[in-house]
């Protein structure tokens, strides 16, 4: 679920009062009554009306009062926020490659179990016949979610701190969570997609490049992470990485997937890339995501550091909660799993299409060149911050 406009409400706490379950039965073909703009350009798929009119029934809502579109996340996902009688919700049909009934399953079952934890995200609402958090239709999923409005990451330390106990939280919180469905396993580290990607890179962008960049050019630069990439996998596992307990980790753990009332996080979003890993891959890539400098347009403007005093505070207030404390070890593998979640989310988007969201990518992989060296050079002094 993406994230919902922050200048709406709340919704009501009028939703069904029993957790819904999480089941599923052999789906059925897709059907061309589901309504979609299709995948031609930059279109958005959309509900159909008769579509709509029967998975609202499916639901307790009472009287419907508006019905908004709401054009957030992927494309592949239309979304819709229901004003009813009941409260206010965010109905969402999951995008194709997204909707393995399974993944779906396994992710719902980790929402539930947070939930009667009082942990902060929408609560999944479940169906009018047998209360299942997800309906499915004619090879479609749809979910319906509780709306939360909030704001977004101010880049303050309070809100920085916020969300590293939140995520200690939510490992405690799982720490002993199994599901019935199989999770999925993998991470950023050592992954075999980022070496693919690093293959069909060099390729992508010289089909792409307006600046006439030679092929030495751009085979250098991805050579450059490439290298950096298998030296931080290596530095990990010297750390230990492979000898330490695995669990529910959130794998996605970024200001864009919370939602804020000051410095406060109310919820929680988008659990589909759950898996099993070591914690201390989440809390890596939490500290990297939360301390990162950005910019504007031209990623060769961006700094190369990371805002240590951010960093800081997210791993401080992780290891504020009881029983989250870092080991010594793990501090030590922070900034080479940093290095590698970093080059793993520009690398395998820029491979797949020659941009990273509006940015070129040969750019864009230059500038993330700059921070992976300064990481490198400085991962001693990260190390003595976060073991502070």
């Amino acid at each position: 679920m993406n994230a919902p406009d922050s200048g709406t409400d709340r919704a009501a706490d009028e939703a069904p009062s029993a957790a819904p379950t999480t089941s599923f039965a052999t789906s059925s073909a897709p059907s061309s009554s589901v309504g979609s703009t299709g995948d031609v350009g930059r279109s958005r798929e959309r509900f159909g009306s008769a579509e709509l009119a029967i998975v609202l029934s499916r639901y307790d809502l009472g009287e419907i009062e508006s019905i908004k579109e709401f054009p957030r996340g992927s494309r592949k996902a239309p979304k819709l926020i229901i004003r009813c009688e009941n409260g206010k919700f965010l109905l969402k049909r999951r995008a194709g490659g997204r909707d393995d009934p399974y993944k779906v399953a396994f992710a719902h079952e980790i929402q539930l179990a947070l939930s009667r934890q009082q942990f902060p995200l929408p609560r999944l609402i479940g169906t009018r016949r047998d209360n299942n958090s997800m309906l499915e239709r004619n090879g479609a999923i749809y979910e319906l979610f509780e709306y939360i409005s909030g704001t977004g990451y101010d880049n303050s330390l309070q809100a920085t701190g916020e969300a590293g106990r939140i995520l200690a939280l939510f490992h405690k919180l799982l720490r002993e969570f199994r599901s019935e469905y199989k999770p999925q396993v993998g991470s950023y580290h050592a992954s075999k997609s980022v070496q693919r990607s690093m293959k069909i890179a060099p390729q992508t962008l010289g089909r792409i490049d307006r600046d006439g960049r030679n092929a030495d050019e751009i085979q250098a630069l991805v050579r450059s992470l490439d290298t950096s990439y298998r030296a931080a996998a290596s530095r990990v596992v010297e750390a230990g990485l492979d000898e330490w307990p695995t669990q529910i980790v959130h794998c996605d753990w970024h200001p864009g997937n919370m939602l804020f009332r000051g410095d406060r996080v109310v919820a929680v979003i988008d659990y589909d890339s759950a898996r099993i890993q070591q914690r201390i891959t989440d809390v890596a890539n939490g500290a990297l995501q939360f301390s990162i400098l950005g910019g504007g347009e031209d990623p060769a403007e961006w700094p190369d550091y990371v805002d240590v005093t951010r960093f800081r505070r997210f791993l401080a207030t992780y290891e504020s909660v009881p029983e989250c404390i870092v080991s010594k070890a793990e501090i030590e593998a922070i900034p080479w799993l940093m290095i590698e979640a970093l080059i793993a989310e520009s690398v395998i988007p820029i491979a797949n299409t020659g941009t990273f969201a509006r940015l070129e990518g040969f750019s864009f992989m230059r500038m993330v060149e700059r921070k992976v060296q300064w990481i490198e050079t400085h991962a001693d002094e990260l190390i003595a911050a976060a073991a502070q």
